[in-house]
């Protein structure tokens, strides 16, 4: 059985759905940045599939720049994550509802 551009596309969507389940149940900070790398990792996977079917490097770029953006988005949510918990002692997202200033 040859694994066709249908496959990649069924897991990118599969992948895509883990990854919003993940973020509308939110609870834990740290969980909702898992959940969104999940998600671009489902659009870079469904990037690169499309990308290679056409014999068209584009997609794969594309790829490129969103692990780019989501590796710099992950450092400075960490940073901030690190500052929360030192602050409020958990990462727990119902804490941040309620901020004072």
């Amino acid at each position: 059985m040859e694994i066709t551009l249908t496959h990649y596309l069924v897991l990118s969507t599969i992948l895509f759905s883990i990854g919003l389940v993940g973020i509308m149940r939110r609870k834990n900070l740290l969980m909702l940045f898992f959940a969104t790398e999940i998600l671009l990792n489902a659009v870079n996977v469904g990037l690169a599939a499309i990308s290679h079917y056409y014999n068209d490097l584009t997609g794969q770029l594309f790829a490129f720049f969103i692990i780019a953006i989501a590796a710099s988005e992950i450092a400075v949510g960490l940073g901030l994550l690190i500052v929360w918990y030192k602050r409020t002692g958990s990462i727990d997202l119902d804490t941040l509802t309620s901020m004072k200033g």
